[in-house]
């Protein structure tokens, strides 16, 4: 005969089935808003979706519609081959962004790494005139900009532009650049020195990887914020072939007599979204730790 011994099972008190009825109440709370937050910063997108797969007629229809009566890509089909093609746009605008990228790493890289690993008279004076522009708007930055880049043979040209946008970008990668750094325990800046490793080596080798994270991070703002800028391209560029795509979604809308063409609108935002909405899935976990990069000391 076999003795079979079961396992003694706990008894739960009543305090302890209060709370965790108490905490599944809590997370069911949690996710529905969670949910809620979701769906109402999905529902512009759903709705701008519906609006471009409509015909030109019914995106204007008064009263308007939530829901196409037949689908049609003629908005589409208007935004690729509107003026210069959007290739040209888009074109345009990655090649900016690209150079206000590879510029405000350049220049916020290297400050942030002196301004945090060095001892430099008044450093944390030079550090707040750094981040000054911050304060001023920059559309007040743009008219004499405009003149000094007119006087270079700059005021018509992406590089040009890319420069412009570089200016308004860098105070804050600075800031990002700093923080980065001194994050970093100097304890391993010690051990590269004690294994013969000169400032540029220990820069190069241990800081930098190290900051990556934040490199990603200040090219994410840098690429947002050039591809979305709309005032300074359009005050710098009078050439069709040289608009970016801001430019050209306000060109776009334009239809018969003076209207709003809402279909062909709607298409073009959510074609200008798709790039930067890859990038920040893409690099998501480089963004999130690089904006937490010198929070916790």
């Amino acid at each position: 005969m076999t003795n079979v011994i079961g396992t003694p099972t706990r008894k739960f008190s009543a305090d302890e089935s209060r709370i965790a009825g108490r905490n599944n109440l809590t997370g069911y709370l949690v996710s529905a808003i969670a949910v809620f937050v979701a769906a109402l910063m999905l529902a512009p997108l759903v709705l701008s979706f519906l609006s471009s797969v409509k015909t030109p007629e019914q995106a204007s229809a008064t009263p308007p519609s939530y829901f196409p009566t037949s689908l049609s890509l003629e908005n589409y089909d208007h935004v690729l081959h509107f003026g210069a093609g959007l290739g040209t746009y888009v074109g345009n605008s990655l090649g900016v962004a690209a150079l206000a990228i590879i510029f405000s790493l350049l220049l916020a890289v290297p400050a942030g790494f002196g301004l945090a690993r060095f001892s430099i008279p008044f450093k944390e004076f030079l550090f707040v005139v750094l981040l000054m522009p911050l304060m001023i708007p920059y559309q007040a930055l743009l008219t004499p900009l405009y003149f000094m880049f007119a006087k270079l043979g700059l005021a018509n040209s992406l590089f040009g532009l890319a420069i412009v946008h570089t200016i308004l970008q860098v105070p804050f990668s600075v800031y990002l650049m700093r923080n980065a750094f001194e994050a970093i325990p100097r304890e391993l800046e010690e051990a590269a020195v004690i294994d013969g490793c000169s400032t540029f080596v220990s820069f190069r080798r241990v800081f930098l990887p190290l900051v990556f994270p934040a490199m990603v991070t200040v090219a994410l703002f840098a690429f947002i914020a050039s591809w979305n800028e709309f005032l300074a391209a359009l005050i710098f560029m009078n050439k069709e072939t040289s608009f970016t795509v801001p430019i050209m979604l306000v060109s776009v809308r334009i239809g018969h007599f003076g209207s709003v063409d809402w279909g062909a609108l709607q298409a073009g935002i959510l074609i200008s979204i798709l790039p930067c909405a890859l990038i920040y899935i893409f690099l998501q976990k480089y963004y999130v730790s690089g904006l937490l990069g010198g929070a916790v000391k």
